[in-house]
């Protein structure tokens, strides 16, 4: 899937360690210094590089193109893209077997997934289709329109939220899918753009950002970044060929208190802990 090009942080990400935000071309040389300070009148507050400590590792479809993943009711979930091979699958976690999927139609490609009561909700990339799917059999309910292109999905108690690929998050009415509002993604006040994946996590949004080894934190209220979990050893691990096979998926057991991070194309889905 060929999206849009870099266009994202530069000089924001002077409140990062140098190493932590870079075009992959520039990832060769995993040591982390620190940037030059800002002047005092205009720093704004640090943004902490967090660690992903791999607590298990679990069997995953290596040829599915992870555009979702969502834990609901006991069960993991994922929506797979690509034209022709999109669809939305239960997934058992202990070998990553299939379980039931329902396809999504061929001239689409699926995107981000979130649950909302006792449906699952999918976006589609160019299409502004989002598809409703019963959880408990994945029978198709109904569809829904929005405006602009459909990346990461998911809910907080009483919206759903959508990246585009942008810096904007959209939180949309669940029922109707209505704008409600929008935040903007920031660093040190500047956009963060190619958000991609998203999770509600403790009252927080967890992202992945196309082509990028991280996790960025986002606070939901005025959209900046509060903290940045690194993947690069996990994505060292998983040793993908595919420029195309990034980080992508991210799903929170809420119950279990279990976060689960996978990729697409990847061979292996991780249960992480974030540790500081």
């Amino acid at each position: 899937m060929t999206k849009r090009g870099w266009g994202w942080l530069t000089a924001g990400l002077a409140l990062l360690p140098a190493a932590a935000m870079i075009p992959r071309a520039q990832q060769a040389t995993p040591a982390i210094t620190s940037a030059p300070a800002p002047t005092p009148a205009t720093t704004p507050a640090p943004v902490p590089l967090l660690t992903a400590r791999v607590v298990h590792r679990y069997p995953h479809d290596p040829a599915a193109f992870t555009e979702g993943l969502i834990w609901h009711d006991g069960a993991l979930y994922e929506s797979v893209g690509l034209e022709g091979r999109s669809e939305v699958r239960r997934v058992r976690l202990a070998d990553g077997m299939v379980e039931r999927r329902a396809t999504i139609p061929a001239s689409q490609f699926g995107e981000g997934l979130a649950a909302w009561g006792d449906q699952l909700v999918s976006l589609t990339w160019h299409d502004g289709v989002a598809h409703r799917w019963s959880a408990a059999t994945l029978t198709p309910v109904g569809t829904a329109r929005y405006t602009g292109e459909g990346w990461g999905l998911t809910a907080d108690a009483t919206s759903l939220i959508r990246s585009d690929g942008s810096a904007t998050l959209t939180f949309h009415d669940p029922a109707t899918l209505a704008v409600r509002r929008r935040v903007n993604v920031t660093v040190g006040g500047r956009a963060l753009t190619e958000v991609n994946e998203l999770e509600w996590v403790d009252g927080a949004i967890l992202a992945n950002v196309w082509h990028q080894p991280f996790l960025i934190r986002v606070d939901p209220a005025d959209g900046h970044v509060t903290a940045v979990i690194d993947l690069r050893p996990i994505v060292a691990e998983v040793k993908a060929r595919d420029p195309e096979a990034v980080a992508n998926g991210i799903a929170w057991d809420a119950k279990g208190r279990r976060l689960f991070v996978t990729g697409k194309l990847w061979p292996m889905l991780f249960e992480i802990a974030i540790e500081g």
